[in-house]
């Protein structure tokens, strides 16, 4: 089943939902779980702070959005098609004034490189980082229609590779696209991590040179197959620990408690993943659980939104909140592009 061919929006839906969710962890970045019950009360009545102010995550989430747009303008995707445009709206992301909220060192540093325009990307590219800003920004290449499974694959680790060049983050910003596009087509919670661990296996060995280039040899490994087994391998153990939480869920403990802070990109995946199959058909709960969390609860939060989005569509979230998010009016534009494709 297709959400789309039923009105839902998952494009919409997702986009909406990864602001919500960035904008309800902002202010309990940082916190620990009592710090955050002290200051918002129980966590299943946290309302959407005024304004309503996103991160850097929505932000290079939108950057993202508009470079693939404009790569696709151009012609089919191919790697020197996309890396122009997502490179120029990173790099105009970290020039911009908006740029202040709080923003990874990572991103910073790799997008300072960027801007020399004689640099190869490779040569910007982080390869010790695996934070999760590599994956904290990669919904719209799972929303995007029309990629076969190679090109999505290519992509989501190019645009992940810019800044982080870890196989860490390169896999686990892969699986957070290939989730995000699994739940846009229907794909039942239930039936999810099945079909991430068998697409992360049948990944596991699969460098992507085309679109990654020489990128391993800037890294510690000796062969390219040995730089993307180490990424995927850490994902697949991270995925056994959701599926280790969810046999006896335990909705009101913290979720970092069983797979992590999020502060690196295959925990920020595996949190999130658990967040959202808490409550697969209740967005707000699950937005709410992930942003009250001991971790990086903003992009926790973030990738819930994104997951409950793409699988529920634009009416998941309230419109009181949905319409007082900052930038809606373009995350719901490239929201209907894709849905409209």
């Amino acid at each position: 089943m297709n959400i789309r061919a039923g009105g839902k929006q998952a494009g919409v839906g997702a986009m909406i939902g990864l602001a919500i969710g960035d904008a309800l962890g902002f202010p309990t970045e940082f916190n620990d779980v009592p710090q955050i019950l002290a200051k918002c009360g129980p966590w299943r009545a946290m309302d959407l702070p005024t304004p309503a102010i996103v991160t850097d995550d929505t932000q290079m989430t939108l950057a993202l959005g508009r470079g693939l747009r404009t790569a696709r303008e151009r012609g089919p995707l191919a790697p020197a098609r996309v890396v122009r445009p997502v490179r120029e709206e990173y790099v105009e992301w970290w020039r911009s004034p908006d740029n202040n909220r709080a923003p990874g060192r990572t991103c910073l540093v790799a997008c300072e490189k960027l801007s020399h325009q004689e640099r190869r990307w490779q040569q910007a590219s982080q390869t010790g980082s695996k934070g999760c800003g590599a994956n904290m920004r990669v919904a719209p290449v799972g929303l995007m229609p029309g990629l076969p499974e190679e090109a999505r694959s290519g992509v989501a680790q190019l645009q992940a590779a810019l800044t982080h060049g870890h196989p860490t983050a390169l896999a686990a910003s892969d699986l957070t696209a290939h989730a995000v596009r699994l739940l846009a087509h229907g794909t039942r919670p239930g039936e999810l991590m099945d079909m991430l661990r068998e697409y992360a296996r049948k990944s596991r060995s699969v460098y992507r040179e085309w679109w990654l280039g020489d990128l391993w040899e800037f890294a510690q490994d000796h062969s390219a197959a040995e730089f993307t087994e180490r990424g995927w391998d850490e994902c697949l153990a991270v995925l056994d620990k959701v599926d280790d939480a969810l046999r006896v869920p335990e909705p009101e403990a913290d979720p970092c408690t069983f797979t992590g802070a999020g502060w690196v990109a295959e925990e920020a995946l595996a949190t999130a993943l658990l967040c959202f199959l808490l409550f697969p058909d209740e967005p707000v709960t699950a937005v709410r659980r992930a942003a009250c969390t001991s971790g990086d609860s903003d992009s926790l939060a973030c990738l819930t939104g994104a997951f409950a989005g793409a699988y529920l569509g634009a009416d998941a979230w309230p419109s009181a909140w949905a319409d007082r998010i900052e930038y809606h009016d373009e995350l719901v534009a490239l929201g209907l592009l894709w849905d409209a494709s």
